[in-house]
């Protein structure tokens, strides 16, 4: 356990284990997330960290196979127990995509259009404004809010995507490969936008980026899979703390290969 974090932390993951149908695709994973910290998922393709993140707001549910076993809490709630909308709990956990996915429709109702089925009775047009202002796309957008989302440029649509998550209220946004199909110049804009949101959100990002991870992250996880029979693997949390540790000084030594470059 890291220090400091069980104190302040806003999820805690316990004992997690994830199936797809009756293969074991992560084992035993435990970790806390602080408050308005940046948390990096870290690992080579297939360990499991998108999984995990997907658990975090119960994304997996939407796939037929997929179930835990283990405990995951929000605020000391258990967010699987019966009681818990999914639906509730991704307004308050939201995700931003790999892919920017703005929706069909114009800039203004990409952001209005969740804050509106979630029945938001306030000012829109503020709402709308001050959510691209916060996903710092504003000014690139106020003068063309009918136009369509879909006519941005793949860094404008993800930051569209972040200003459409904000408008619901999150107070987490999980984020999976948010730069992975983004330009240098976009990324950047992403990594310094992701600064700014710590201050009001708890964030969690997975990426294959060790420079992005040791950029924008507070503490890292580092994630690792191992061979099973069948030609499977199963992925599983070999260390986790402060991100300076994990790049500088880690406990492992496939933890000291990943990040080196050595293998992943």
């Amino acid at each position: 356990m890291v220090t400091d974090v069980a104190t302040e932390a806003i999820v805690r993951i316990q004992n997690l284990n994830v199936f797809y149908g009756s293969n074991l695709a992560v084992r035993d994973v435990s970790l806390d997330i602080p408050k308005n910290k940046v948390v990096a998922f870290i690992g080579p393709s297939g360990c499991g960290k998108s999984t995990v993140l997907r658990c975090l707001n119960r994304m997996n549910d939407l796939i037929p196979s997929a179930r835990i076993d283990g405990k995951i809490t929000f605020k000391d709630k258990d967010i699987y127990a019966n009681q818990v909308d999914p639906v509730d709990l991704r307004c308050r956990i939201g995700m931003v995509f790999q892919k920017p996915n703005p929706f069909p429709k114009s800039i203004y109702e990409n952001i209005a259009f969740g804050a509106r089925l979630n029945g938001f009775k306030g000012d829109m047009d503020e709402l709308v404004e001050t959510s691209l202002k916060k996903a710092v796309i504003w000014d690139e957008t106020k003068d063309k809010l009918k136009q369509s989302g879909l006519a941005l440029s793949g860094g404008q649509q993800q930051r569209l995507c972040i200003a459409r998550t904000i408008a619901v209220k999150p107070e987490i946004i999980l984020m999976d490969e948010p730069c992975a199909a983004l330009d240098p110049i976009s990324t950047l804009k992403i990594e310094e936008l992701i600064h700014e949101l710590k201050q009001e959100y708890t964030i969690v990002i997975v990426t294959h980026n060790m420079q992005q991870a040791s950029r924008v992250s507070d503490l890292t996880a580092f994630y690792n899979a191992e061979a099973t029979g069948k030609s499977g693997k199963v992925g599983y949390l070999v260390e986790y703390d402060k991100t300076e540790v994990i790049f500088s000084n880690p406990a492992q030594e496939s933890t000291k290969d990943y990040v080196s470059g050595r293998f992943g």
